[in-house]
């Protein structure tokens, strides 16, 4: 045989092989073929909410940690990008990339409303599953391939404002950011204190961007109020609200301060200092939640960022939680709507208590807890003393 022939042969066989490769690869269903699941998260890194994203990265770590990073044979990765902050653009580049060139079977984070919204026709098209933890009510409306595991703002606004108005508090005045959030906790908080038999003596919407509150604390001031309640995102904005709050007096004066549990972050207690003490919130998660997954939980927190854990880091450790519940359900196929029918009406044992994945609206249903910021063992702690049952999102109740 001729050096030419043997090559002719070499290259025929090569190519018949290639073929059946291809054709057997073709025949195995996909998740046969990969045995890794990857995971895009997309947060913020860095810039001023850059303790969102490393207490949502702490929390997935944990996950791993404390469960494996092995699910139905197939290795779980995590591939993490970094939007900066409120970037809708950035948010949804991140997200086309990573399902087209980084592969990945889940999108995770999305902590801000804005950056979800961009993401969600993307999840759609390439029918991906998409936990996000932004927490304005639209968000599951915008793609069926959206599920929470954070809480809306409704959801524990209308539980602060009934057990307000049975303790005492007969006139109100609201503070909140001006964007989707805010606006969903105001009318939340509103339409449940007014139902309960309170009065809303002022509102004010805040600019999102602003650190300086004074100016909408002096009005509130002004109106002689029992409480003010508030929302703001983001710990640097808390302690700054708290600060002036603290600077004009309201609390010598007996003006009571109420809010979300965004407030009193646990992230953020320490900062903000003794001014925090005797703050109500109502909130889904507290890091002195009482039980053994808890404490499992916040240990294993610790050990990976030497922080408290936080609402964003539960919100992304129970996300891991569907995630390997719904591939166990499937066998490990990364099919999107198979993925999705299996994550309807999931039951999670969580750190933060039980709670379930609504199977009409893929949102979280789950307690409310009712908590004052005390000191314990010398740090400060939000206390829980209170809980509303299975709440769901108001809005979609």
């Amino acid at each position: 045989m001729t050096t030419t022939s043997r090559l002719l042969r070499t290259t025929v066989l090569r190519a018949l092989a290639a073929l059946a490769f291809a054709a057997t690869a073709a025949a195995l269903p996909a998740h046969a073929a990969d045995k890794v699941i990857r995971i895009g998260v997309v947060s913020e890194f860095s810039g001023t909410y850059a303790s969102a994203g490393q207490s949502i990265e702490s929390g997935l770590r944990a996950y791993l940690k404390l469960h494996g990073d092995q699910i139905e044979g197939k290795k779980v990765e995590l591939v993490i990008r970094d939007t900066g902050g409120i970037a809708p653009e950035t948010a949804r580049r991140h997200a086309q990339e990573l399902i087209t060139r980084d592969k990945v079977d889940f999108l995770a984070g999305f902590n801000f409303t804005p950056n979800a919204l961009a993401a969600a026709p993307v999840a759609t098209t390439a029918k991906k599953p998409m936990l996000v933890f932004a927490s304005t009510s639209i968000v599951t409306e915008k793609s069926p391939y959206i599920v929470r595991t954070s809480s809306t703002l409704a959801q524990t606004s209308a539980p602060m404002a009934t057990w307000s108005a049975r303790n005492g508090l007969k006139r109100v005045f609201t503070l909140v950011s001006d964007y989707g959030p805010g606006h969903d906790a105001e009318k939340a908080f509103k339409d449940a204190f007014k139902a309960a038999g309170g009065e809303i003596v002022g509102e004010i919407r805040m600019p999102v961007s602003s650190m300086d509150f004074s100016p909408f604390l002096q009005r509130a001031r002004d109106a002689k109020a029992d409480a003010i309640f508030v929302f703001v995102p983001g710990s640097e904005a808390a302690i700054s609200f708290m600060k002036s709050y603290n600077e004009r007096g309201f609390k010598q004066a007996g003006v009571k301060l109420i809010g979300t549990g965004d407030m009193t972050d646990d992230d953020s207690l320490q900062a903000i200092g003794d001014v925090a003490l005797d703050t109500v919130t109502a909130h889904h998660y507290s890091a002195a939640h009482d039980s053994p997954q808890n404490k499992a939980f916040v240990q294993a927190v610790r050990d990976a960022s030497k922080k408290r854990p936080n609402f964003h880091a539960v919100a992304a450790y129970d996300a891991m939680d569907v995630i390997y519940q719904a591939l166990r359900k499937t066998k490990g196929d990364t099919n999107g709507d198979a993925l999705i029918a299996a994550m309807k009406g999931l039951k999670v044992d969580s750190p933060r208590g039980p709670f379930t994945i609504d199977p009409a609206t893929r949102d979280i249903v789950q307690d409310v807890y009712i908590r004052k910021v005390e000191k314990v063992g010398g740090e400060l702690y939000n206390v829980e003393f209170d809980k509303v049952t299975a709440v769901k999102d108001p809005g979609k109740e």
